[in-house]
């Protein structure tokens, strides 16, 4: 799978970018603040239709537009698609394959697959269990595009039961009483939606624990050895095995009815906080060097080390499941000290295309025999 087009118009500080690309590495250089992760950001977009940069859409659109635009052509077992995204924020945005409306924006999903490697995932590590289960929940609409409804529908069902929580308790303590009577609906709703993904994600980890092992082992020899592994609400009433390799996949009907008995102990405590205490929104994986966590414990280098494997590990998932993604290294290789750069490098030559961005094109090694883009004062110039 490659992007051999890439054409943006009012994303970021981009009036219009219209850039050619080929299968193989290619890197974009240019100094801090001419637009070259913005590129890359639109190709991201594409791919997961979110930024890994902003939380919203309001900042992909240049300022004074009203919208942005994204289009990109990919190359897939040899057939091409093209896909263009409309952002417009405060409205729903469009999408529309080979000239063609999409029903909804999230029908591109699963054309363009990438795996992103940039300074944010440091947050990976060192961030709120919310970043990690951002990770997570990208790779499995990555593997299977259909997961974004099933994510989506947990969200929407988790806000509406919070919000009947947060009422229903305000009522109690004021001694009204507070009506409780959907409670049990939407009980079960949450557990229904909420142990699919809990299935999905324990079943992920399962298959990324040696993968993101073998990748720390690689780029962090003289480390200790990196596990990861899934921390769920359910605490011991998790079945034993479940997200261990090797062990038996999960089983979402098992996992709802232990959704519904968890949320059955805990009824109390929501109505007094107003707030869902059982889910996959609250679960966590956790990342191990050794016999610690990685949070707080992790040296900076190791920190480093740790979310490169996670990224290396994802790429390795997408990669066994038949798809070669596109491989995007944003302004990472500054980050990493030599050998780091090599074996980030020996991935990279190797995959079917990946897309480079640098300060200077000193900071690239000079194993990776890439086509070099120089990006500077709203232009795009291939010099290599």
């Amino acid at each position: 799978m490659y992007v051999r087009h890439l054409q943006v118009t009012d994303f970021r500080s981009w009036e219009h970018a219209d850039v050619p690309l080929e299968p193989g590495p290619s890197v974009l250089i240019g100094a801090n603040g001419q637009g070259k992760t913005n590129l890359v950001e639109a190709i991201g977009y594409v791919a997961t239709l979110s930024s890994h940069r902003v939380a919203t859409d309001a900042p992909l659109v240049r300022m004074g537009a009203q919208r942005a635009v994204v289009r990109t052509a990919v190359v897939h077992s040899g057939r091409e698609l093209l896909v263009e995204l409309e952002i417009t924020p405060g409205k729903a945005n469009r999408a529309r394959i080979n000239r063609a409306p999409a029903g909804k924006p999230r029908d591109v999903l699963g054309i363009l697959r990438t795996v992103l490697f940039a300074p944010e995932d440091l947050a990976l590590v060192r961030g709120d269990p919310g970043e990690r289960r951002r990770f997570a929940d990208d790779l499995l609409v990555a593997r299977t595009p259909r997961l974004a409804g099933l994510r989506s529908d947990y969200e929407r069902v988790l806000k509406q039961r919070g919000a009947l929580l947060k009422s229903a308790g305000a009522a109690r303590r004021a001694g009204r009483g507070g009506d409780i009577g959907t409670l049990e609906v939407w009980d079960g709703h949450l557990a229904r939606h909420g142990a699919q993904l809990l299935a999905y994600r324990l079943n992920l980890v399962a298959d990324l624990e040696p993968l993101v092992a073998a990748a720390y082992a690689g780029v962090a020899p003289e480390s200790r050895p990196a596990r990861i592994r899934y921390r769920s609400t359910l605490g011991g009433d998790l079945p034993e095995g479940y997200g261990v390799p090797g062990g038996p996949r999960a089983d979402a009907e098992q996992l709802e009815t232990l959704l519904l008995e968890a949320m059955a102990k805990v009824r109390s405590q929501e109505l007094d906080r107003g707030v869902c205490l059982v889910g996959p929104h609250r679960d966590d994986i956790e990342l191990i060097l050794g016999d610690a966590p990685a949070k707080g414990y992790a040296s900076h280098g190791e920190s480093w080390s740790f979310a490169l494997a996670l990224r290396l590990g994802a790429y390795e998932v997408l990669r066994g499941d038949g798809v070669e993604p596109v491989l995007v290294l944003d302004d990472v290789f500054a980050e990493l000290d030599r050998r780091r750069r090599q074996r980030l490098a020996a991935v990279a030559a190797a995959a079917e295309q990946v897309l480079v961005t640098a300060a200077v094109a000193e900071d690239v090694p000079a194993e990776l025999d890439a086509v070099r883009y120089d990006v500077r004062e709203g232009k795009i110039h291939r010099v290599q």
